[in-house]
This record gives structure tokens, sequence and C-alpha cells, in this order.
């Protein structure tokens, strides 16, 4: 983040204007828009940043969205500082591409539809009167490269929702001749300034501060300058103030100028603490600042290896969400005011979540910043679909991941570079590194791709829905659990009586799991999470290192459901939490293991006396007891180590309760519900910025309302409809609920459980906003509340809504105490010996899961014995075999001679664990098959957008189908003993 104002009051001698004020919009091509003598009066006034279709945000499938050129104009005027200075634009994006006018003058086109763009655009300004500056924006969904014809990858109907024309912000930047230059290499191919520490001590908190900056003089003579550095802490105070080698620049030339000091006392960023400082760095001539660029960043120590990812020295198991990068809400798409991105990404630390892995593309720069504010780990990639790239494709995606890196590099909630959306090819890994090296090279971030199981260049990798273990570079599952459901439903008992899975086909396939209820969703989460909870580190040599699951919010991108949008989220569109929210906040409290004890029970507590119902509680406790009414209802049955479900309880009006114990019955947390009463009032609730609502005609406020009973307590199966009625200086863009066109932008709507929530955009003009609800039978509320005046002369403005945002410190800073302690060791294996296919034996155990050792389709050969590295006794063997969705393999296990495991393995989304509970000490185990595989796809609900690779581990099918089940294969294996507590 650039903050490009007076810090402490010093002098600044760079201005920075926010230009999203004054624009024009016309939807449509125009010929001569770009002139400056172009009639523009009847063109829609605007204020940045606007997608020129916003008004489709949810309300139509993705496929549907308007791809059309749109024009966009804005009259504007320089201060009479500006004069004989270089004046630069910043575009933060622009969808998909756009040509750029200044003065009926072409001055660029942008095409890739993601990154940030700059122009210099000193040579073509009218700098003593009105200047007009044009962009002819085409969103078309098969938009192509002019010089090359070719199309960009990622601007693809699937997962890159088609907010078109100018949706990310503008700024204008005025410098002296002598300048550090922008982080803008597309057009201006310069790299700006680069902060980064190094030498970091977090116990003693001392790291070396460097800073980088590249300076050009364009001067027509040379320039003596001096660099001078300080840091400011959080609460705005100097800590410390360094110089670099004084350099002797000449006219023209463009130079990176250095310093470094160390520093003391330092805070460090972490998950949950958002601790930023301002590094000023100054150009001095003579003793006089002539240009000073301020610096938002944050310092913190990674580490990746060994499976593992480490911050500030300690371990982290990855806890979050693929996120659609346009991270959208309805009627407005992803052009929502920074308290907004506050506040949904705040989320994410309310209940537990530490890490955002953005899909296909990158992020706008608001998000990245506040995810910096917040304290959520991001994952970025540049731009990709599906598949690796070749030719030109692949030259735009090298040439949007160097302009990522470079924007982004100052943002210290970044700790990964996403090369790819599916694997790419080591010589292609080899090149993004190389990237990531050339810009990055000092920042503690990894660069990977998804896949990436057996290139050992990369510096992580994991499958999408599969769990994955290494011992090498971390392995995160990049979209695991691609179930949907809607928020209105809560479940079989109760309104709307949603029977779990009911819903269309999907291409004429059963599409249950895409139309789940919040009962069921939540404990799906619960399931699949088990999976990489239960290969966390501290389970033996190769681990996982956590999962991204899709989405965090439902989102306008390909779904599956009943619905036009995907409902994946834990939160709905407006950020209202479902049960599955809730569900993470309890697994994921801790960095590894479990650190704080939650207990929450999925649901409400209003039905009818005629219903028996299952009852979920999901718990980090040992054990949970369920009461009704004070009476208990007995132990819950223990599933995915988190889930106690009661399988039939009569309901009874008053209160349902669940106490959490540890193993020796002390009590570790409880929840209770309460049946509520009859719908009585309406409760609205004002949610805005904490500095106010701000007259800039891009500022929003939400209304939350919900039917509550007498004693104020939300109605869970109130569906009233509510009418709204908006009056005073402000323009409505409404909320979202379930109907065919979702309810976007209408004034009547019905909540949702009790609940829903709508959103009210500020006009130009300050002023009084009265918003009136009323719904049948209850009384009708109001809320009210004021603008405040923004100032914008000639078309520019010092109104910054970022600055003045509070970073949050809810975890606090990293703790010094280990993450988790180890629950089991794995004893290696020395030597293999097989029925048949000797030299693929070590196939099986050599931490490739692309690789895989099997046995020739004979019962008699179908066999591995395990020499170990010594004797154990070994209670786990943790297995991951060939077709582990869709086959089920009989087998023995051998602990020398001694039988000590017989069944069918399960299926499942990777590993599976033959608990052994009676260990025979031994150096030898056998692994046998007893007979024939079965074969029929236990998850044949998880659909994705590519078709699956021939002959892929998951998915495969032996040659010859029915006429070969004798087969044993085994892609990885590890034998485990748990330690004694």
């Amino acid at each position: 983040m650039l903050l490009l104002f007076p810090v402490s009051g010093q002098s600044n001698n760079r201005e920075k204007y926010n230009f999203n004020p004054g624009w024009l919009l016309y939807i449509g091509d125009t010929p001569g828009a770009e002139r400056t003598d172009f009639s523009d009066e009847n063109w829609k006034k605007i204020t940045l940043p606007r997608a020129f279709n916003e008004d489709e945000a949810f309300k139509v499938h993705i496929w549907g969205m308007t791809d059309t050129i749109a024009w966009y104009r804005k009259h504007f005027r320089l201060p009479k500082t500006a004069k004989g200075k270089k004046v630069f634009i910043e575009f933060e994006g622009v969808r998909q591409a756009a040509d750029f006018y200044l003065n009926g003058k072409h001055i660029g086109l942008h095409e890739n539809g993601v990154m940030a763009v700059g122009f210099d655009l000193t040579p073509f300004l009218n700098f003593g009167g009105e200047n007009v500056i044009a962009l002819r924006t085409d969103n078309d969904w098969r938009y192509k490269e002019r010089s090359t014809g070719s199309l960009f990858q990622w601007n693809d109907r699937n997962f890159n929702a088609n907010y078109g024309g100018v949706p990310k912000n503008v700024w204008l930047h005025i410098t002296d001749k002598l300048y550090q230059t922008l982080p803008l290499y597309s057009n201006l191919q310069t790299t700006g300034t680069y902060i980064y520490a190094s030498d970091i001590k977090v116990k003693t908190r001392e790291a070396v501060v460097h800073a980088e900056s590249q300076v050009r003089n364009e001067y027509g003579k040379s320039v003596h300058v001096d660099y001078e550095v300080s840091i400011y802490d959080y609460d705005g105070k100097r800590v410390s103030t360094f110089r670099g080698q004084p350099t002797t620049m000449q006219s023209g030339e463009t130079v990176v100028l250095k310093a470094s000091a160390p520093l003391k006392d330092l805070h460090f960023w972490s998950w949950g603490y958002g601790y930023l400082y301002d590094v000023k760095t100054t150009l001095l001539v003579n003793g006089r600042p002539v240009d000073e660029v301020v610096t938002r960043t944050g310092f913190r120590k990674t580490r990746f290896g060994e499976g593992k990812v480490w911050l500030n020295d300690r371990v982290l198991q990855l806890k979050g969400y693929a996120q659609r990068s346009s991270n959208e809400w309805p009627g407005v798409g992803m052009s929502v005011p920074p308290w907004m991105s506050d506040y949904s990404n705040g989320l994410m630390i309310e209940h537990n979540a530490n890490l955002f892995r953005w899909m296909h593309v990158t992020p706008w720069k608001q998000d990245v910043e506040s995810c910096d504010r917040v304290g959520v780990i991001q994952m970025l990639p540049a731009g990709d679909a599906e598949k690796d790239a070749t030719g030109r494709r692949w030259e735009q995606r090298k040439e949007l991941m160097r302009d990522v890196i470079i924007y982004m590099r100052n943002n210290p909630s970044i700790l990964f570079y996403e090369s790819g959306n599916e694997s790419i090819s080591r010589e292609h890994m080899v090149e993004m590194i190389a990237i990531r090296d050339q810009y990055d090279p000092y920042g503690g971030r990894a660069i990977g791709s998804r896949e990436m199981l057996d290139i050992r260049e990369a510096e992580y990798g994991g499958e999408m829905l599969y769990v994955n273990k290494s011992e090498h570079h971390p392995m995160i599952q990049t979209e695991y659990c691609r179930d949907e459901g809607l928020r209105k439903y809560w479940d079989e008992y109760s309104y709307p009586f949603h029977k779990q899975g009911d819903g269309p086909l999907h291409k004429g396939q059963d599409a249950g799991a895409y139309n789940q209820n919040q009962d069921r969703l939540a404990v799906e989460f619960v399931r699949r999470w088990y999976d990489l909870w239960r290969e966390r580190p501290g389970t033996g040599r190769r681990v996982n290192s956590g999962g991204a699951k899709i989405v965090f919010s439902d989102t306008q991108t390909y779904g599956r459901g009943a619905e036009n949008y995907r409902r994946s989220g834990v939160v709905d569109p407006l950020r209202i939490p479902k049960d599955g929210f809730f569900a993470h906040k309890v697994m994921w409290d801790g960095w590894v293991d479990v650190e704080n004890y939650h207990t929450h029970i999925i649901g409400h507590w209003n039905y009818t006396p005629d219903v028996r119902k299952p009852v979920y509680v999901v718990s980090s406790g040992d054990a949970v007891e369920l009461f009704v009414n004070g009476k208990s209802k007995g132990f819950g049955r223990q599933d995915y180590r988190f889930l106690f479900t009661f399988d039939s309880v009569q309901w009874e009006k008053g209160t349902i309760e669940a106490i959490s114990y540890d193993e020796q019955h002390k009590e570790l947390s409880r929840h209770s519900l309460q049946t509520v009463g009859e719908p009585e009032r309406l409760k609205l609730t004002l949610m805005h910025s904490p500095q106010g609502v701000f007259a800039d005609g891009a500022d929003i406020a939400m209304v939350q309302v919900e039917v509550v009973d007498g004693n104020g307590e939300r109605c869970p199966l109130a569906n009233h409809k509510i009418k709204f009625d908006l009056q005073g200086s402000a323009e409505w863009r409404g909320g979202i609920a379930q109907a065919a066109d979702n309810y976007v932008l209408a004034k009547e709507l019905p909540v949702e459980c009790g609940i829903t929530r709508v959103m009210i955009r500020s006009t130009t003009q300050p002023g009084n906003v009265v918003l009136k609800v009323a719904a049948e039978g209850l009384a009708s509320e109001e809320i009210a509340f004021s603008t405040q005046p923004v100032e914008v002369k000639n078309g520019l403005s010092t109104f910054f809504p970022s600055v003045g945002l509070p970073s949050r410190f809810d975890r606090g800073e990293t703790p010094s105490s280990p993450s988790y302690k180890e629950t089991k060791v794995d004893v290696r294996v020395a030597d293999v010996t097989a029925g048949t296919n000797q030299r693929d034996a070590g196939k099986s155990f050599d931490d490739n899961e692309l690789s895989e050792w099997k046995n020739d389709g004979r019962l008699n050969t179908a066999w591995i014995t395990y020499k170990l590295e010594r004797r154990a006794e070994i209670d786990d063997i943790c297995i991951k075999l060939t077709g582990w969705r869709q086959r089920s393999y009989p087998l023995e296990v051998y602990a020398g001679e001694h039988l000590i495991w017989s069944g069918n393995t399960e299926k499942s989304l990777g590993y599976v664990h033959l608990m052994i509970d009676r260990p025979v000490r031994s150096d030898e185990i056998t692994i046998r098959l007893k007979g024939a595989t079965q074969d029929s796809d236990a998850f044949g609900q998880i659909i994705e957008v590519v078709e699956p690779k021939a002959g892929e581990l998951d998915l495969f099918k032996a040659e010859g189908g029915k006429k070969v089940h004798n087969e044993l294969r085994i892609v990885e294996v590890e034998f485990l003993e748990t330690l004694n507590q």
C-alpha cells in the first residue's frame, strides 16, 4: 500500500489524489467519445470504482453477464503545484481491456483484465486548463489480444465473474522530476519501492530492515541524491531513521537506491495480528526533500519445508478458503468501500480461519491491503484456468505474475504466489521461480502451483480435492469440499422443510451434494476437514499442511445446484453466517492442535411437538453430553473427531444445551439454544465504516433486518416479506433472497431464517438518509443516519476511504510455545520385497504421490513385505491406494507371521488408516490382498470443470475391467506408532 501523503506532519513533495470522483459512463460504443469536445452531458454521473453491469451482480448466471463496450470519461484540472512536475495515473485494474485517451490522444492499451496499469500523463496534459481523460473498455468474454489474436486464459465464464469497465480504484500522482517510480510494470515498466526484513530474530524481536527504491532523474542535468528512510510504528511514532550511500544520478538515468539498518523491539505481523509499519523513503537534494513515498508494510518470518509452514518460528496448519477473487456482493459486484472489505475479510479471524487462496486471478489491491490489516494470510495467483499453457498464453501468465509480484510485494499478508490452478511443467515452474527471485527475492514467500506432487522445484503443492502428504515442500489442499447449500434451508423438520439433496439434476445427473440443507452441509464440512486434520503436523514424518475449502462467501460463479450462483460458502452473499461458519470456528481455533475449546449445536430449537430429529453438535472436546430442559439425553456418538451425533431427540419447548468434557470429564465448553417466541417486531442494525458514511458516491451502509420476539431474540423460522422505503441522499442497492432473480435491487424481499441485510450507497450530496421498514403483522421501524461531505475540487479529492481503518489484533502476537504435540512417529522402511514388480516396490513409499507399485493382477503375487529400520509396535498404517475414491481393497496385514489387521479398506479422498487394536512388536510388515477388489465411485457427485485425465490414480480403472480384480496397487504407505501422551 502506497500512502503518498504527509506522515507526522512533515512536508511532502509528492501529491496523491483520489481520482475516483466525477466520472461519466455510457454503455455501448459511440464514435468520437475520446475527443475533448465530445458532448457527454447526458452520460450517467458516477463515482469509481463502478462496473457498468453492477446491476447484474447475483441477478443473472455468470454466463449471462453483459459483455460489451462501455465508455468512461472524466473532466479535471490540475492544481497549480503540478506545473513543471511529473503526473502519473494509476488504474488498479480494468475489465477486460481498455484504450486510454487524454485530451483526444491515445496514450495506451491495457488488456489483461486483472492487474494495475499506469501512464505518464505529463506530455499530454493541459496544465493551465481543463483536461479530459476517456476510456473505451471492452469486457467481451472472448476478447483477444490485439497484437497476437490470443485469448486470455483466465477470462473464463466459469469462475471469473465479468464485472466490466472500471471496477477498481484510480489514483493520480504528482511528483518531482527526480522521483521514486511507481510499482506499475505494465506500460510504465517501473518497479517502485521494495521493503523487506532479513536476519529476523523472533524471540528477541530484532531484524535488519531494508529499503530499496527505483529512482529516475528526468531533469536535464545530473543530480546528487541522498536516500533517507524513516520507520513509523502502528501508532505513528518514529522508531528509526537511516540513510543509504549518496549517489550522483545522470540526466535520464534510472537507478535503485538502497539503505538498511537493524531494528529492535519489533512487532511481527501474524495471523490475526495485523501490525503494520509506515516506511517513508525520501530523496534529498542539498538536504531538501524532493520526493517522499510512504509504504505501509509489516515484517514476519517464514519457512517452508518438511511438509510444513512456519510463521514467526511457529508451525501453522492452513485453514481457510479458496475464495473467488472478485469477492463480490449483490447489486454492486466487487466494487465496495474498504470498510466492507475489512468486514468481510475480518470474519475470517472471527471464526479462526487464516488463509485466503484467491482463485485463478489475483484479487484487487483493496482486498490485499485489507488482509494486511485484519491478519489473514493470502495465496496470490497471477492468472490462469484449469491447465498449463503454451506459446503466447504462457507468456501472458508470466507477464501477469511479474506485474502481480511487483505491485504486491510489500504486503506482509502474502505468503504464497500461485503459478497455476493446475499443475505446470517443471520448466514452467523454474521460469516462475526466476520471476519471483528477480522481483521479490527476500520477501519470504513460497511459489508453487496446484498439484506439483513430484516436482521438487515447486515450493508448495497440493491437489484440489484429494489429501496429499509430504516430507518435502508443504502440501495444501486447494479447493476441498465442493458441496453447496442455501442459508435459507435449516433442515427437513422446519420451514421450508428442505429434504436433504432436493433440487434439479445437474447436466442430467443427481445433484444432491449441491442442494444441501444447513444441518447436512455443516456435517459435510466437519467430515471433509477431518481428512486434513488427521494428517496434520505432529502425526509423523509426512504430513499435510492444511487446506482451502471452496468458497468463503456464496459467489456469482458457476454452481451445480438449484440457484443461478454457487452456494458453497460458509456465509451467504451478504456475509450472514451459515452453520458451517460456526463448525469451522470450533475446529480451527489453534495454529495446529486445538488451543481454545468451543462447542456449537447446529441449527435452531423451534419445532413442533411431533418432531424427533438428529441433533448434531460440533465440539473440540473429547465427549459431549446433551440436555433438554436440564434432562440429560446421554453422550453423543463421536465421528470425524469433532462431530457428536444424537440420533433421535424429542423436541420440547425450552432449552437444549450441549456440554463438552475432556477425558477426565472436566468441562471444557458449552453451547445452548432456546425456543424463540412468536414474531413481534423488526430489529434494525446500521453497519458502516468506523468513521461514518461519506458522501462520495461510492460509500455503502448496510442495514441488518431481523424479525424478533418480545425478548429481542431472532425468530429462526420467520420469512416475512419486508418492504423498504428509502428517503434522502442515498441510492438503493438492495439485498438478496431465494428467487429466480434473487430479489436483486428489489425494494421488497423476504427475510430468511429471520434475518436479511440490504445495502444503501451514498450520493455525492451530503445529507440525511432515512430507511423505513415494514412487514405484515409487525410494527414498522426506521433507521436514520447522515452522510458526511467529501471535498472534490476540479475532479480531485484528498479523501482516501481506507485511511484510518484500524488493524485487528484479536489473536495477539505469535505465541512462542509449540503449536502441536507429536502424537505419532513413523518408522522408516529399510528394505522391501514384493510378490512381483520388485523394481517398482520402492515407489510405494517414495514420497511421490504420482508413482505406485502394483502387482500383475494375480492373487498369489498381490503382496508386499516391508523391512522396517527398527522393531516397533505399529498401531496405525496410513496408506494411499490407487483408485482411493472408488476402489475398496480386501486386505490382510501381518507383523511377522501375526495377523494384525483384516478387512476392506474404505473409499476416501486420499489416505486411509488401518488402525490396529493389538499391535505386535516386529520389524517386518506384510500387506496382502485376500480377494478381488470392488469398484464403485463413492464420490460420484464430485464434478470438476475439466474432465479427469486418463489413468489418473484417483479414478483408475484396470485394463480389462471386471476381468482384472486381483490387483494390489499402493501409492504411499507409512507405518506409525502412537506416542504415549
